[in-house]
C-alpha cells in the first residue's frame, strides 16, 4: 500500500490544482472579456460554461496522449453522472431549485439530441476520430445559436450572476488567465499520472478510475458553482450549470479523446455507464416535464417547477447505487 502512497497523492494534489486553476482561469477569461466590452450574457454562455468544463477537457487530451483513452471516456460519463446524481441532488437538497419553462422547450431538447448522438457514437463499442470531429464541431454551432436566442431573450438571473465578475485590470486578468491555463495542464497530468499507477498496481481498469475518482474530482467545479448559485438565488445558474457541463462532456472531452487516439472500449461503457446516464437524464427532463404540464393543466402561468429536496435524495440515491453496481465489476 506504501507504494501507492505517491500515486494517491498525486490524485489528491491533481484534484486540488485543477480545481484552483479552473477557478482562475475563468476569472481571467471573464474579466478580460468584461474589460473589452463583451456582453455579460455572452461571457456567461461561453467563458464561464467552458471553464467549468475545463478540467475534464484537459485531463481528456493528456489521458489520450498517455495512452488512457479509457480514462477520458469514464471521465466524461462519470462527470455527467456525477453532475445529476451528486452536484444536482446535493444542490437541491440544500436550496429546492426552481426550473423554468425554457428547460422543457430549449436546453431539454438539445441535451437529450447530443445525449442520443453520444450513445449512437458507443454503441459499437468504439470511438474514431470523424464521428469525434462530427460532436465536437456541434459546439460553435450550438453556442452561436445560445448566444443569439439569448441575447434576443436576456434573462435576468444570467445578467446578474454575470455582472458579479470582479473587475481587474487586463494585466492582472491575462496573469490569471495564464496561471490557472498552466495549473490546470500541470494538474491534469499529475492527476492522470495518479490514476494511471493507482489503477496499474491495484488491478483496477482505467474505465473504473475515470467513472469514479477523476470523474467525482473533476466535477467539484460544477458542485461548488452550482451549490453558491441556489445559495444565492440564482437558480437557473445552478441547473444550467449542470445542462451546459454534461454537453460538453460529450461534445468535447469524450471526442478529444477519440481524435487523438481512436478507441476501442468494453462493453461495458454503453451498456452500463452510458445508459446510466441516459436514464438519470430522462429522469431529470421528465420530472421537469411531468410538474410543468400538469401546471399548466392548473392554468398556472408562472409554470415554475420545483426540484424539491425529495428529488435531490433520489438522485443521490441512484447516484449511490450505480456505485453498488459499477465497485464489484472493478
Amino acid at each position: 500500500m506504501n507504494e501507492l502512497m505517491p500515486a494517491y497523492m498525486a490524485i489528491i494534489a491533481g484534484l486540488i490544482g485543477l480545481v484552483w486553476g479552473a477557478d482562475r482561469f475563468v476569472i481571467g477569461a471573464a474579466s478580460a472579456a468584461k474589460n473589452f466590452g463583451i456582453s455579460p450574457m455572452v461571457i456567461g454562455l461561453t467563458i464561464v460554461s467552458i471553464g467549468t468544463s475545463a478540467p475534464e477537457i484537459i485531463v481528456s487530451i493528456n489521458a489520450a496522449l498517455e495512452g488512457s483513452g479509457a480514462l477520458a471516456v469514464g471521465n466524461a460519463l462519470g462527470s455527467n453522472l456525477a453532475n445529476i446524481g451528486l452536484v444536482l441532488g446535493v444542490t437541491a437538497l440544500i436550496a429546492p431549485l426552481p426550473a423554468q419553462r425554457h428547460l422543457v422547450f430549449q436546453e431539454g431538447p438539445v441535451l437529450l439530441f447530443v445525449t442520443a448522438l453520444a450513445g449512437y457514437c458507443l454503441y459499437d463499442q468504439t470511438l474514431g476520430r470523424i464521428e469525434s470531429l462530427v460532436m465536437l464541431a456541434l459546439i460553435p454551432l450550438l453556442l452561436w445559436a445560445t448566444v443569439k436566442y439569448k441575447t434576443q431573450h436576456p434573462n435576468p438571473e444570467e445578467e446578474a450572476e454575470v455582472e458579479n465578475i470582479a473587475s481587474t485590470s487586463n494585466t492582472a486578468a491575462a496573469a490569471w488567465f495564464v496561471v490557472g491555463l498552466l495549473v490546470m495542464l500541470l494538474s491534469s497530468k499529475i492527476l492522470v499520472w495518479g490514476a494511471i499507477t493507482t489503477a496499474a498496481e491495484m488491478g483496477i481498469s482505467e474505465l473504473i478510475i475515470g467513472l469514479t475518482v477523476v470523474a467525482i474530482g473533476t466535477s467539484l467545479p460544477e458542485l461548488a458553482a452550482s451549490v453558491t448559485s441556489a445559495l444565492r438565488g440564482h437558480h437557473d445558474i445552478a441547473i444550467g450549470n449542470i445542462f451546459g457541463s454534461n454537453l460538453f462532456n460529450f461534445l468535447a472531452v469524450m471526442p478529444i479523446a477519440g481524435i487523438i487516439s481512436p478507441l476501442q472500449l468494453d462493453s461495458a461503457v454503453f451498456y452500463r455507464d452510458y445508459l446510466s446516464v441516459t436514464a438519470l437524464t430522462l429522469l431529470l427532463l421528465g420530472s421537469i416535464a411531468v410538474h410543468y404540464f400538469r401546471q399548466r393543466k392548473q392554468k398556472d402561468k408562472a409554470a415554475t417547477v420545483h426540484l424539491s429536496r425529495k428529488f435531490g435524495s433520489v438522485m443521490l440515491l441512484l447516484y449511490v447505487l450505480y456505485f453498488v453496481v459499477l465497485l464489484p465489476t472493478s
